[in-house]
């Protein structure tokens, strides 16, 4: 894949999620969802971290700066994917794929779910 991204959530897809704990806390790595984004950069595959954390009304709720905010990620992906990744709360027209436990997938065009709950 040489063209887009791919998305991945953050909290309850790339680390454990048990709960809000505040804007400075991000759980523990889920250990195959890291060696699977470690292994698309490896592949020269563009990853970003998808995060509701950066949108404009999570920052004033939590009352924290964009730049706090992406830092501690920075942190937390140096630390277990072993470099730092874009971080975004936006799709755009380049996303090819997003990753995220909230996430239900559904058929192209046609609307019908593809995994049922």
């Amino acid at each position: 894949m040489n063209h887009g991204w791919i998305g991945v959530d953050l909290d309850g897809t790339l680390a454990v999620y048990d709960g809000w704990r505040g804007p400075l806390h991000i759980g523990p790595p889920v250990p195959a969802m890291v060696q699977r984004v470690k292994q698309w950069v490896i592949q020269d595959i563009k990853v970003r971290i998808m995060t509701a954390r950066v949108s404009p009304s999570s920052l004033a709720l939590n009352d924290i700066t964009l730049g706090e905010v992406t830092e501690l990620i920075d942190r937390w992906c140096l630390e277990y994917i072993g470099r730092t990744l874009p971080v975004t709360c936006e799709k755009d027209m380049e996303m090819v794929m997003l990753w995220d436990d909230r996430c239900t997938p559904v058929e192209k065009n046609t609307g019908r779910v593809l995994l049922a709950l």
